[in-house]
């Protein structure tokens, strides 16, 4: 194998290796639209975003969203109607998570040209476990660190150090790719990782916390994953330039 400068790619999970945001929405959803058949006296979309209040309060991780929204809503959890969510949010979420175009076909490349691969998350890591096994990408990386085992967030550069750490790799030959500025790209930049902003994830949802940041730039962009393999040949042939 020819002598390259990359080694290592660390992917964010939600919104870069799936659709997260409209996972959750669609979930959310259908469990209303359960809820509603079973006796819930408010209408759609009024409690869909009563239960996404919840979640900014919260944290959209939050496992008991359910019962606080009926609480708030009927004064008390009906275990009838607290069923029929469950039951309801889970089965939408099976349909609606999936990976994004060309992820296992970008991993298996990946995998098959000798990269070390990881994955730093904010999501807890019984949850980002289970995304992972959705969309069947659970045996494709060396280390996978959630916000339980690092304890800190993203921008915080303590992730990405510890899985540089694990694949015992230096930050100038690691790629860092993930959708969201303020966290992703900002914490790889802070932990020395070349980065790519995947403005495919990045997409409009009225629910999804962020804020514009106009301060931090990415070195490369991509509008699918698929991209990501150019920008590995560009750092690969010594081009370092934002695309």
């Amino acid at each position: 194998m020819c002598a390259r400068a990359i080694d290592a790619v660390i992917f964010d999970l939600d919104n870069t290796l799936t659709d997260f945001m409209l996972a959750k929405e669609n979930s959310i959803r259908a469990a209303v639209d359960a809820m509603i058949d079973s006796g819930l006296p408010m209408g759609q979309q009024e409690a869909v975003d009563a239960i996404f209040a919840i979640y900014k309060e919260k944290g959209i991780e939050h496992q008991r969203v359910f019962n606080f929204f009926l609480e708030n809503t009927i004064g008390r959890v009906d275990d009838r109607i607290l069923a029929a969510a469950v039951v309801a949010y889970r089965r939408a979420r099976g349909g609606s998570l999936v990976p994004y175009p060309h992820a296992h076909f970008v991993l298996n490349k990946l995998m098959k040209d000798g990269y070390k691969l990881a994955v730093v998350s904010d999501a807890p890591r019984f949850e980002a476990w289970q995304r992972l096994n959705y969309i069947g990408l659970q045996h494709a990386f060396d280390v996978v660190l959630t916000f339980d085992d690092t304890g800190h967030h993203k921008p915080d550069p303590k992730p990405f150090f510890m899985a540089l750490d694990f694949l015992k790799v230096s930050p100038d030959r690691t790629v860092l790719i993930g959708d969201w500025i303020e966290r992703d790209i900002l914490g790889g930049q802070n932990a020395g990782l070349h980065t790519v902003y995947a403005r495919y994830g990045d997409k409009y949802s009225q629910y999804a916390d962020k804020v514009e940041d106009a301060d931090t730039k990415p070195d490369f962009v991509v509008d699918d994953l698929l991209q990501l393999l150019t920008v590995l040949d560009k750092l690969n042939a010594g081009d370092g330039a934002t695309s």
